[in-house]
């Protein structure tokens, strides 16, 4: 691997165990750059905008979470619906994937209001997870996108309902 390459790579995982332990409030070009050890007319050197940065941070950070969930849902893992759910909210409610949902409720909010790139990237990310929660679903082929979709509309709900101090309404959404 090119020296270039190399420490953009370095500099992606220094940056989102940034912004996993400070969130994306935290994401400043500045506080990335020290982040990763280097100084922020750099990063622009490794990165071709701080959008292009954070796009391959946040990239990282979705890589672990999803690794993780790999390890409590393998890839030949098919479930139907509810015992899908169950697992996916006991995988999800572990410290390690925590600060992870936490940046993507951050991500989700600033996609709301509309601002970039965070409606530019929540968009994939969300895909991404649709993919992977589909792929583990058993259930009929023609029913499958759909009702993927549903459950990562629950699970996202139950996130908000536990952030917002309410975790016995994000556990009777599981049931």
């Amino acid at each position: 691997m090119a020296r270039r390459a190399l420490r953009r790579a370095e500099a992606i995982t220094a940056m989102a165990d940034h912004v996993l332990a400070q969130g994306l409030a935290g994401a400043s070009l500045r506080n990335l750059a020290a982040a990763a050890g280097t100084s922020d007319r750099m990063l622009l050197y490794y990165f071709t905008s701080k959008d292009d940065l954070l796009a391959a941070t946040l990239g990282d950070i979705a890589q672990r979470l999803l690794t993780a969930l790999e390890q409590a849902l393998p890839a030949d893992t098919r479930l139907p619906a509810d015992a899908l759910l169950a697992r996916l909210r006991g995988a999800l409610a572990t410290t390690d994937l925590r600060a992870a949902m936490a940046v993507w409720l951050e991500l989700v909010a600033g996609a709301l209001r509309g601002q970039q790139p965070h409606t530019r990237l929540a968009g994939p990310i969300a895909a991404g997870f649709h993919q992977w929660i589909a792929a583990r679903l058993d259930a009929p082929e023609a029913e499958r996108a759909a009702q993927a979709a549903r459950l990562l509309a629950l699970v996202d709900g139950m996130l908000l309902l536990d952030a917002a101090g309410t975790p016995e309404l994000a556990a009777l959404a599981a049931i």
